[in-house]
Order: structure tokens, then C-alpha cells, then sequence
């Protein structure tokens, strides 16, 4: 008895739990677009924001902690959905007085000769061609320190270089690097009405769109009004020609009844 009425008393229990939305992102991911459309089309479902370190945004989903999540890509098909957004320019992040910050951007084999620092939740999988650092930094934000201090370089996604961003440093694209890319991701066998909701904001469908969850109900046809042509039973309107007292021909046609032949003068 002490328990249901606890339960009651939080509201998360039986049929009385409020609906709400639980929405993952990880670093470098900014959702507030598609909150902000959320929190005006479902005020009365709360979201809540899950922010996750990349390496944990699968078994998150997996234990069901969140509804879906923005992560990168890939993802394990056979247990997840997935719907690809974006794709990540990656850039090298450098001091601003580097001698690669001359060009506007620069290819992996200029890299060569650099320190790069590869932190242990690095998200690309690749690290160019240069002289690899004693030790892999635990962060990606230790990694930027170390960039700061002098001690190497760092490739990441561009959102990432924006997130960790300092005033002493910058970045430029690498042209020929890999490139990481961005998707709304759930567990297939937990495909809800409120996650088909979130798909149908991140894909741009406007509230009335017949592919959400609840489409308009189709409008009746309105009868015909007795009396129209192509009612069955109803009366048809007189077709102009038709007049009383002129025959059909042989086509079909009214013409004008013959009279007395003429005599011949």
C-alpha cells in the first residue's frame, strides 16, 4: 500500500505516467533546432535532453536510457535504425601562428612531419601519416590542452574543433581526410509514436503531413444533387436543339421537318 501510493504520488506509475521523450546527442551535435519544432508541436510531452560520450551512445540505446540519439556513424544495423543527416568536414586543429594556417586548407601528407595526438575517444578511426605522440591523451579536450601547449596536432570532425574552441587556436580543413557522419539512430524494435514523431520533425514534415503518425481523415465526396446528368433515375436536361416538333435524322441530328414539294415553273 506505502508503494502505490508513492507511485501515485511521483506520477510515474501504471497508466497515470506522463508521456515524455528522452533524446541522446553526443559531443559536437546540436540538437536545439529540432527541440525547439518538439516543444512547439507535443507543449504538453516533455524532452529531455541525454548528452553521451560517442563510444557510449550505442549501449546507451541499447539499455533503452534514451528513445533515439543523434551519433555518428555506423551503427549496428541489425539492432538499429538509422537516418543519415549530415556529413563532418575534418580539420586539423592547430596554433593560430602554425605554418599550415598560410593555406586555406591542406592535404594529410603536410602532416607528415607533425606530432599527432590521438586522443582515446577519437571518433574518425584514422590518424594521418606523421610522428605519433608518446601517449594517446584520454579526451579529446586534453588533446586541444596539448595542441595549446605546443605539443602536436589533432584531427577531428569540424564540430568538434568549434566545440573544444579556444582563442589561441584555429583550424583548416584536410581535403583528403576521412569524413564522420551525423544520424538519428533508435532500436529498431522500439520504433514508438513519439520517436515516428521526432523522424517526422528531423525530416521537415509539417504537422499535417500524411506520412506522421496521424494523418487527416479523408473528406467524403459530396453526392450529386438529383436531377444532373449521370445520376442514375434523375432527370435529364433537355439538350438545346431539341426542340418539340422537329424530327431526328438519320444521324441523329434534329433538322427542320420537310413540307409540300415545290412544283416546277
Amino acid at each position: 500500500m506505502l508503494l502505490t501510493t508513492a507511485g501515485n504520488l511521483c506520477g510515474v506509475t501504471g497508466s497515470d505516467a506522463s508521456p515524455s521523450f528522452r533524446l541522446a546527442y553526443v559531443p559536437g551535435v546540436t540538437p536545439t533546432k529540432w527541440v525547439r519544432i518538439w516543444h512547439e508541436r507535443l507543449p504538453d510531452v516533455p524532452l529531455s535532453l541525454v548528452p553521451t560520450p560517442a563510444a557510449d551512445a550505442e549501449a546507451l540505446l541499447r539499455e533503452r536510457a534514451a528513445d533515439a540519439g543523434f551519433l555518428r556513424l555506423p551503427v549496428d544495423r541489425d539492432v538499429f535504425s538509422a537516418i543519415p543527416l549530415y556529413t563532418e568536414t575534418t580539420v586539423v586543429v592547430v596554433p593560430k601562428d602554425h605554418v599550415v594556417t598560410a593555406a586555406e586548407e591542406v592535404g594529410a601528407e603536410e602532416l607528415a612531419d607533425e606530432v599527432i595526438l590521438h586522443p582515446l575517444d577519437d571518433v574518425l578511426g584514422w590518424t594521418p601519416a606523421g610522428r605519433p605522440a608518446r601517449e594517446r591523451p584520454a579526451t579529446t579536450g586534453d588533446a586541444v590542452e596539448l595542441v595549446a601547449a605546443g605539443i602536436g596536432v589533432l584531427v577531428v570532425p569540424k564540430s568538434l574543433a568549434r566545440l573544444h574552441h579556444r582563442r589561441d587556436l584555429t583550424y583548416r580543413p584536410v581535403s583528403d581526410a576521412p569524413q564522420s557522419q551525423v544520424a538519428l539512430a533508435w532500436p529498431q524494435e522500439a520504433t514508438t509514436d513519439l520517436v515516428e514523431d521526432f523522424i517526422g520533425i528531423v525530416r521537415g514534415r509539417t504537422p499535417n503531413s500524411t506520412r506522421g503518425r496521424n494523418p487527416p481523415a479523408a473528406q467524403p465526396k459530396p453526392k450529386a444533387k438529383p436531377g444532373t446528368r449521370g445520376e442514375q433515375g434523375g432527370a435529364r436536361r433537355q439538350a438545346p436543339g431539341h426542340a418539340k416538333g422537329r424530327r431526328r435524322g438519320p444521324s441523329g441530328r434534329g433538322r427542320p421537318g420537310r413540307g409540300r414539294p415545290r412544283g416546277r415553273s
